[in-house]
């Protein structure tokens, strides 16, 4: 499993969030809505420092990360993050 950043997602993670060199991105599962993997649950994404990283993506400096205890979620996919041109929204696709 791995986690793949498009250009686009990275220059949003940049300029929407803020993101700095040494700075960490993380993707979790969290209740409510639904994803094409778990009803009921979708994908969120914070700032925080890691607890118990399980799997990382550094580019420009900034890690990407997924926790340990969120591993489930993905099932074994490698989750695709990119932004929809339109709406400048970022958008998920997870892959085998």
């Amino acid at each position: 499993m791995k986690i793949i950043i498009s250009p686009e997602a990275k220059q949003w993670f940049t300029e929407d969030m803020e993101a700095k060199s040494g700075e960490y991105i993380r993707f979790y599962a969290r209740y409510g809505g639904s994803s094409s993997l778990h009803e009921g649950f979708s994908l969120g994404v914070t700032k925080e420092q890691p607890l118990d990283l399980a799997i990382e993506l550094v580019e420009d400096g900034i890690h990407f990360y997924i926790e340990d205890r969120d591993i489930w979620y993905f099932d074994g996919h490698d989750l695709h993050v990119n932004v929809e041109p339109k709406r400048k929204e970022l958008t998920y696709s997870y892959e085998k």
